[in-house]
């Protein structure tokens, strides 16, 4: 095994263990990474050798420190002068020579051979397909030609290349940006300072975006103080641009000791306003072009019919389409903002985010811009910020208030609940008796100042006992038990369901080396033998698979079509111990849904809930264990939805 390999699968170890905050199995690491436990412990040995104490090891696995923040891979990689580097050297050193780099100079340099420089040329010319840079040799000189923008745009895409593998944080932007020569020694004082001079100017931010913009701020610092300018620009009659101009011109000089000029500090601020200010609250003087307003409500009208949804959808698409603007605008600067939240948001709310995919799908598709999954869920924040109203009125649970003695002191008792715990319930039913009749309630929840019957105390988690007058304590009891019942009425649903939604004679039990097309042709061949959908239905979920992975947990993946053209709804399953590839995860449990129209109110239950049981890896290893068939796989899945 290559150094550069074992690198990698190292910074994979401390990637998982850094994001999980928590132990993590020595199997489940190598089930990850595709590798033995021994190979695990191997890795885990030389991170600590490198950081002392960086990893902890126990009878539970293994848990980062503090330490492990300020490990370094990269820089000690044995094979660290080798391919890549070599590589990003070169780039480097033909982005400053205009006039280009001699291939017999540049192996003298750098200490190799010629063909050695000659093959990583053409690992040079890999990297410029795509990009608005050609690749132009004569005899022994090469040299790359092309406008500012597109070399800066190239550093860019070099930068984010070099991050370490699951790290979206500012030290790791920092870092890989030290990898390309560029000064970071103020990376997070330019951040907080540009988000200082935001608010100064009254503009609502977008956090997530501000160290992408950061980065480009460096890049122009280091390519003005290397003498390479953008032309200048036309006098701007954007106020609101004229003032973040000034501000980031401030900034360079203060933090980076360069003057920028007219032509590039007018080429931040647009990408400022593009990428960190929220254009819902300071929309662009130039407004939102006709196509794309037309893509957006489109696309949320046939999400809004697909999902059921129900909001305000002119109002929604209206705001949506100001973001949406700006992404058309950053997808050709190829400003693109990593979304630290993208895996917590598709593990917690699946069905959210599959919205989400709905509507990057129709987008992408009108208006010619492929949309990655950190875009995706930035689309999906909107979306849920759109319905968090309906969300919450429907949150709250019923509740009967059963309170004997001083009606003032009734009235009193439930206004402090309101207050309280008003967003958890609602009292709906009143009983001033000592005695009353229990089993009449038809809420959901019963409040009780009085102690209830030991059968009835014993027998219900929904009768919750309080004070007459309303403590803290008694907000959380509340609040636990709404929690109980909501948490048992999901799980009862897919309970009752799934025996009827997993189709006999569709589970597959150890899938081998199959890819996830292939995999998804497997489980949905017994579903088209019983007629329930059809091959344009698999072709469908081959479809939606490309554009965002439905690996929803470290675990689990649903693949699934885009439309609920099902004639029922039905769920094909493959359970394999060995860890299946699946996009950038690996998973043991692969279940192709299959939706129908008929079912639609169903969707978000079975969807989120079943990922929601293997939101634990340690379910998805117990099920991986036992399920041999259809049955035991429906036995166990019972089973720990029962404990959960």
């Amino acid at each position: 095994m290559t150094g550069a390999v074992t690198i990698k699968r190292q910074t994979r170890v401390l990637g998982i263990l850094l994001r999980r905050s928590d132990w993590v199995t020595a199997g489940y690491l190598a089930d990850s990474l595709g590798v033995t436990a021994r190979s695990v412990r191997s890795y885990v040995t030389a991170i600590n050798r490198r950081a002392p104490e960086a990893i902890e090891s126990g009878p539970q696995g293994y848990r980062a420190t503090e330490r492990a923040q300020t490990v370094e891979l990269a820089e000690l990689d044995p094979d660290r002068g080798t391919p890549r580097e070599r590589t990003h050297a070169l780039v480097r050193r033909l982005l400053e020579t205009p006039d280009g780099v001699d291939v017999f100079d540049a192996a003298l340099e750098m200490h190799v051979s010629r063909d050695t420089v000659e093959s990583d040329l053409r690992r040079v010319r890999s990297m410029l397909r795509g990009t608005e840079l050609s690749f132009a040799r004569e005899a022994a000189v090469v040299r790359v030609t092309g406008t500012e923008l597109a070399r800066r745009r190239l550093v860019s895409r070099l930068v984010h290349e070099e991050l370490d593998e699951g790290s979206v944080d500012v030290d790791a932007l920092r870092r890989a940006a030290g990898h390309l020569g560029l000064d970071t020694a103020s990376f997070t004082a330019v951040g907080h300072d540009l988000r200082d001079a935001l608010r100064e100017l009254d503009h609502a931010t977008n956090e997530l975006a501000v160290f992408d913009v950061v980065l480009h701020i460096a890049i122009a610092a280091d390519r003005v103080a290397r003498g390479h300018a953008l032309a200048r620009a036309d006098a701007s009659a954007n106020e609101t641009e004229d003032g973040v101009a000034t501000a980031i011109g401030r900034i360079a000089r203060e933090r980076f000791g360069v003057e920028l000029r007219s032509g590039d500090l007018a080429h931040l601020a647009s990408l400022v306003m593009l990428s960190v200010v929220d254009p819902v609250e300071t929309p662009s003087a130039h407004g939102v072009d006709e196509r794309v307003g037309a893509a957006v409500r489109a696309a949320v009208g046939r999400a809004a019919e697909t999902y059921g949804l129900r909001f305000a959808q002119e109002q929604f698409a209206s705001r949506l389409a100001l973001h949406v603007q700006n992404l058309v605008l950053r997808a050709a600067e190829e400003l693109w903002s990593r979304n630290p939240m993208t895996r917590s948001l598709k593990a917690a709310s699946p069905m959210l985010f599959d919205v989400a995919v709905s509507i990057a799908g129709d987008l992408s598709q009108a208006l010619g811009i492929a949309i990655p999954d950190d875009e995706i869920a930035d689309i999906a924040m909107h979306v849920g910020a759109a319905l968090e109203f309906d969300r919450q009125r429907s949150a709250a649970l019923s509740a009967a208030l059963v309170s004997p003695g001083l009606e003032q002191m009734r009235r009193r008792l439930a206004a402090e609940i309101a207050r309280a715990a008003g967003h958890e319930v609602e009292i709906t039913e009143t009983s001033t008796s000592y005695d009353p009749d229990w089993a009449a309630f038809a809420t959901d929840l019963v409040l009780t100042t009085v102690d209830p019957p030991a059968t009835v105390r014993g027998g219900s988690d929904r009768v919750v006992r309080i004070a007459p007058f309303l403590s803290d304590r008694d907000a959380d009891r509340i609040a636990d038990a709404a929690n109980r019942v909501r948490r048992a009425r999901r799980l009862s649903g897919l309970r009752e369901e799934m025996a009827r939604w997993f189709l006999p004679g569709a589970f597959v039990r150890d899938v081998g080396e199959a890819t996830p097309a292939e995999i998804i042709r497997r489980l949905g061949a017994p579903l088209i033998a019983e007629g329930i959908i059809d091959e344009s239905y698999i072709d469908s979920a081959i479809e939606r698979e490309a554009l965002s992975s439905t690996a929803f947990t470290e675990s689990l993946a649903v693949p699934h079509a885009m439309t609920m053209s099902a004639r029922r709804t039905a769920i094909a399953v493959a359970v394999s111990e060995t860890a299946v590839p699946w996009g950038s995860d690996r998973v043991h449990v692969i279940a192709l849904a299959a939706f129908s129209e008929s079912d639609r109110p169903a969707f978000q239950t079975v969807f989120e809930q079943f990922v929601e049981v293997f939101a634990d890896p340690a379910n998805a290893r117990r099920i991986t264990r036992r399920a041999t068939d259809r049955d035991s796989f429906l036995t166990e899945l019972a089973t720990l939805i029962d404990e959960g």
